[in-house]
């Protein structure tokens, strides 16, 4: 009999509001992962991810920063999904029109080294945002942000009346060369436009996985809580919303928890199952 797969979503799935993981909600994962495939999908990075689950066993690759990217917990890569610079600095320079300027995020090789771009020109959502990420050796500060070779995503903060106008004017733009997430920043009371290629989605990276593992991702668990997660959700044979999801992603979910992620929801429904 095969194994059942897992993938959660990281923040306000199974992490903390605090992004940590409780000791019970690792404990329940590590017990499942002996019967069991279990990984994540998540808009944080590889090293991120790595540092947020070295106490978790991992079997299956990992869809990362939203799903540009897929890579074992080993750093074999099996997929990537990228903007190329200069479609990249378009954006950028479109972006600029609002008066608002992105964090990209790149690789600077194959061997998946990574950049954090940062303007120096910065708003209040974009400044709480970095409170996250002191010292952190990725960071690269711009007087004027460019884009890399290898650009992963580009990230816009801000409040809902300056991106959603974004939103538009790039779509409007750009149309479906890039894929266009708004959503809101539940760590603060902004929002966040994310833009990525346009397979370069949750729901591309489980198909990738599904392939990778020679299953079918009918035979998939996923759980999720906020607009990234909802083409993974519809392309799982059974899709799990935390407690505390977004009323949009509830809509398309198969199961509603009654536990959010601050009460380890994820970890109580895998130690329900046998």
């Amino acid at each position: 009999m095969k194994p059942p797969i897992y993938m959660t979503d990281l923040d306000h799935t199974f992490l903390r509001t605090d992004q940590s993981i409780s000791e019970f909600s690792a404990n329940v994962w590590n017990k499942k992962a002996k019967n069991a495939i279990l990984s994540v999908a998540t808009a944080r990075s590889f090293q991120k991810s790595r540092n947020f689950l070295a106490s978790l066993h991992l079997d299956a690759p990992m869809i990362l920063l939203d799903g540009a990217m897929i890579v074992t917990p080993e750093k074999k890569l099996i997929d990537l999904k990228l903007i190329n610079k200069q479609l990249a600095d378009s954006v950028v320079y479109e972006g600029s029109k609002f008066n608002i300027h992105p964090f990209i995020i790149a690789l600077k090789d194959l061997e998946l080294n990574e950049a954090f771009l940062v303007p120096t020109r910065l708003n209040g959502h974009q400044n709480g945002v970095l409170q996250n990420y002191k010292n952190d050796p990725r960071m690269i500060a711009c007087k004027k942000i460019q884009a890399m070779e290898m650009n992963l995503k580009i990230v816009y903060f801000g409040e809902y009346q300056i991106l959603k106008p974004l939103t538009e004017h790039l779509q409007k733009t750009f149309g479906n060369v890039l894929e266009y997430k708004l959503s809101p920043e539940k760590y603060s009371d902004g929002y966040f436009l994310t833009i990525l290629h346009p397979e370069g989605d949750k729901a591309h990276g489980l198909q990738k996985i599904a392939d990778y593992l020679n299953r079918d991702t009918q035979e998939m668990t996923v759980f999720g809580d906020s607009i990234n997660d909802i083409g993974m959700f519809k392309l799982a044979g059974t899709s799990v919303a935390v407690a505390n999801a977004l009323d949009e992603v509830k809509a398309v979910a198969d199961i509603i928890l009654p536990h959010s992620n601050d009460e380890d929801a994820v970890a109580k429904y895998l130690n329900g199952l046998h």
